[in-house]
């Protein structure tokens, strides 16, 4: 999930990663999603940065963050992940 802000928008520069990643392992096993943190109140404590975050969900339990856009680092915690 790409968590973001309303000023800000989603993190552009990462959805041709994701589709990338996505185009190798496959379709079933990742799923992609946006969300902003200011309606969703769960979400509150990811609000006024000015980075992108990123949080990773399996079984509906959150199992990994990465703040920031980074590349490998991405690719890597959604390899390890899956």
């Amino acid at each position: 999930v790409d968590a973001f802000q309303a000023w800000c928008g989603p993190c552009k520069t990462v959805v041709d990663l994701f589709r990338k990643i996505r185009n190798e392992v496959g379709s079933d096993l990742l799923h992609f999603a946006v969300a902003e943190v200011d309606s969703i109140d769960v979400l509150e404590k990811y609000r006024g940065k000015c980075e992108p975050v990123f949080l990773f969900y399996a079984g509906g339990e959150l199992v990994a963050v990465v703040r920031g856009v980074n590349a490998p680092l991405l690719q890597k915690t959604i390899l390890e992940q899956l």
